[in-house]
């Protein structure tokens, strides 16, 4: 698993989109950071929820190549025969995804610290929101490891991923429109509500596991579909 970690991640690092991405990233959150935070008098939570949103476009395109790209250059057989399980293959690049998403939250902590220098205190509250924050990535980039498996055009991965997050970001909103039982299931599949707890500054054991489970269960969808993929093909 960590030979697939150390490779992966280096290929983020050796090209562009790392950098690009993480660039973007905190770029966009130092433009969200000095309306709301100095209009608001210190509080740094509404930028931490701005941070979730933009996450859908940024995760996307940061996991769209890493199956992908496999299946595109004929590499995926490589996989398939590797001697390492394909559970551990997929948490490699499970985890060479996250670091990067990690490296690009934790530079957006100096916002909170620019602010400890004016009188706004790291509170528990936007520590917790961070922990949320970090939570929700997970949760995410498995969504998109997932959208990757399933084609080999990069393109149609990150498109796939976004329309499934945002669905998942808007399900408690569109719950009460569906209504019914297609409405409680979104309303439970919502991503924004439990990251809301969070942000408001809840930290309580349910949303944890939600996030935790949503993150295993499409990690292992992406294993079944490799599988399957697999056994198709002889």
């Amino acid at each position: 698993m960590w030979a697939v970690y150390r490779k992966e991640l280096n290929s983020y690092f050796h090209s562009p989109i790392a950098y690009v991405l993480i660039g973007f990233f905190v770029l966009l959150t130092a433009i969200f950071f000095y309306p709301y935070v100095m209009a608001l008098y210190g509080d740094f939570t509404p930028v931490l929820s701005t941070m979730g949103f933009i996450l859908l476009f940024i995760v996307p395109i940061l996991t769209m190549r890493i199956l992908a790209e496999d299946r595109k250059n004929g590499t995926e057989v490589l996989l398939l025969t590797s001697p390492t399980s394909l559970p551990k293959i997929i948490l490699g690049k499970f985890f060479a995804a996250y670091t990067v998403f990690f490296v690009m939250t934790a530079i957006t902590f100096v916002f909170p610290i620019i602010l400890s220098f004016y009188g706004g205190p790291i509170t528990p509250q936007v520590v917790g929101a961070y922990f949320g924050f970090l939570l929700l990535g997970a949760a995410f980039i498995a969504f998109g490891v997932f959208s990757s498996s399933l084609t080999e055009n990069q393109i149609i991965a990150a498109v796939i991923g976004f329309v499934g997050l945002l669905i998942m970001w808007l399900a408690d909103a569109l719950a009460p429109v569906v209504g019914g039982f297609l409405g409680k299931v979104l309303g439970w599949l919502s991503l924004l509500t439990r990251y809301n707890d969070f942000y408001n500054g809840i930290l309580g054991l349910g949303p944890v596991v939600y996030y935790l489970s949503f993150t295993g269960v499409f990690i292992f969808l992406t294993v079944r579909v490799i599988e399957r993929r697999r056994w198709s093909q002889g």
